[in-house]
């Protein structure tokens, strides 16, 4: 079974954005994809200093030793088909943790060395916010995970951007909200599965 990673970027188990992941990961097991739902609160990440010592080759972070767990994570999304980053939005911007493990990809924008001839690898993101107004309510974290996709050869494909939602109660109370994230979970599971039989990820 093709596995879709969907790494879980709050602080707060079970919350808003781990239930949005989890119905779109049964829409995916209905097309046959099977999808990983990491809880990025699990890992321990070091945050980023800005020593500068990724700067030089052969690029490596000094925080990666001990229980460091930034480069399992890395591995883990670089290795995945397509990925789903789950995240709530807090001031406007992406939770504390979430935040320090983009920092720690500097060392891979250190080591980029111009733009892959291969397509950019598809990632999905799904940001949920309690506010239920603000013109400009994602677009910091959107621009922020551009860039920390861009030097993987990923980037933003698809989203689903969903105001008002400050409890997992209140997404249960919109069922037309929850059939169509089970939608979307299908759709992408759909595109993968095909991708899995020799075609192409449109």
């Amino acid at each position: 079974m093709t596995r879709i990673l969907a790494l879980l970027c709050s602080p707060r188990p079970d919350g808003v954005s781990d239930s949005v992941a989890r119905l779109f990961a049964e829409g995916a097991a209905g097309a046959g994809a099977g999808v990983r739902l990491e809880p990025l609160r699990r890992y321990a990440i070091a945050p980023c200093t800005g020593c500068g010592a990724c700067s030089r080759p052969p690029h490596h972070c000094v925080l990666a030793r001990g229980d460091d767990q930034a480069e399992e994570l890395f591995a883990l999304l670089r290795a995945a088909p397509l990925a789903l980053l789950a995240a709530p939005v807090y001031f406007y911007a992406l939770p504390a943790r979430f935040k320090a493990f983009i920092d720690r990809g500097q060392r891979f924008w250190a080591a980029r060395n111009g733009r892959s001839p291969l397509s950019p690898k598809p990632v999905l993101a799904a940001l949920v916010a309690g506010r239920p107004r603000g013109g400009q309510l994602f677009n910091g974290a959107l621009l922020t995970l551009n860039y920390f996709l861009a030097p993987h050869n990923a980037r933003i494909r698809d989203t689903r951007l969903l105001r008002g939602l400050d409890r997992p109660e209140d997404l249960w109370a919109r069922p037309e909200v929850c059939d169509a994230l089970r939608a979307w979970g299908r759709h992408w599971g759909e595109r993968l599965a095909a991708l899995a039989q020799g075609g192409r990820m449109q």
